[in-house]
């Protein structure tokens, strides 16, 4: 966002707070510096309806009303009541937390933003200590990939961009997805969307993603479905749940080394003519063991239990599927 524009914002805040009475947008427009710079009535509105909904995304409460049952003007206004944050109230060690989280956005992206709800706790009386503690978070915004996703998210684009596959000596392959959040889950960031490669819902590891992010068609074109839950969808894709079984896995030599730091080596096997090991895993879920498996091709192979198999099988064949539709057809 640009200087401009966030200045203009405050003050649009600033000037809906400080009235009891709903303001119609040509009395903003005169009253609210920043809008005077539009050159027609048409960019004004443009711009307008830009800020509003803006100012609703960052969950500002803006209502919309008249004055009065005579009145053929909406107008607008912000409740102080809904608005204005109540009462802070932290002990030392709460506020000592709270400067560590300030510190963890540390991104150009996002810095502003913590450094302003510092401000606001200081203004409240809070007295918040940034250099109390010696933790070095964890959480950070400094992956390449996380501002160029980040934008998309909000712009509404479809990305595409190449992903490694599990870890640093992993498969690359080109994704294109459309992009629903980036959130962060135990110190690392994911991006969640609707990967039309693989016409599924899927989460990436913003570390595993290789720039360029490229963005493709109009903003606006993706949609979050309702009800959507981001963190959810990222704790059950890498979240480890208790043991509910095991497997029995032929792996090729000198492949799949992050799956053989997880497996117990059983013995030395051949498959298909082919050297390998025979590894024996545990399954916490089924359905993300077999993603994590079909990802390897060839040089994996489940050689029980059947059903682990099955669901391998099912994702080769989905991916088979969504690379031989018809060009240009829907996922």
């Amino acid at each position: 966002m640009s200087s401009a524009r966030a200045e203009r914002l405050v003050n649009l805040v600033l000037c809906l707070l400080s009235t009891r009475q709903f303001l119609t947008a040509e009395r903003i427009r005169a009253t609210v510096p920043g809008y005077a710079d539009a050159t027609s009535d048409e960019a004004f509105f443009r711009m307008f309806e830009r800020d509003k909904t803006e100012l609703r995304e960052l969950g500002v409460p803006l209502e919309t009303g008249r004055r009065s049952a005579f009145d053929t003007v909406e107008g607008y206004r912000i409740a102080r009541g809904d608005y204005e944050l109540g009462d802070v109230d932290l002990d030392a060690e709460e506020a000592a937390a709270v400067a560590l989280a300030g510190s963890l956005w540390d991104s150009p992206e996002l810095s502003g933003a913590a450094h302003g709800a510092l401000v606001k706790l200081r203004a409240a009386g809070v007295e918040v200590d940034e250099t109390r503690g010696s933790v070095q978070p964890r959480v950070r915004a400094a992956e390449p990939a996380f501002a160029p996703l980040l934008a998309a998210v909000q712009a509404g684009r479809v990305v595409r961009f190449d992903h490694r596959r599990g870890g640093p000596t992993g498969d690359v392959v080109c994704r294109t997805v459309e992009p629903w959040g980036v959130v962060s889950w135990r110190g690392r960031w994911y991006l969640v969307g609707y990967d039309r490669d693989r016409a599924d819902v899927r989460s990436f590891r913003l570390s595993r993603v290789i720039p360029p992010v490229t963005a493709l068609g109009e903003p606006g074109a993706v949609t979050v479905p309702p009800g959507t839950d981001l963190m959810a969808h990222v704790r059950s894709t890498f979240e480890s749940g208790p043991v509910t079984g095991t497997a029995r896995l032929w792996v090729a030599e000198g492949q799949a080394h992050g799956l053989r730091r997880l497996g117990r080596v059983v013995g030395p096997r051949e498959h298909g003519g082919r050297p390998g090991d025979e590894l024996e895993i545990d399954l916490r879920s089924e359905r993300t063991v077999a993603r994590w498996l079909a990802g390897h091709g060839p040089d994996v192979v489940v050689l029980r239990p059947p059903e682990l198999a099955k669901l391998v099988r099912d994702n080769w064949i989905g991916v088979l599927t969504a690379h031989t539709a018809p060009h240009g057809a829907a996922p």
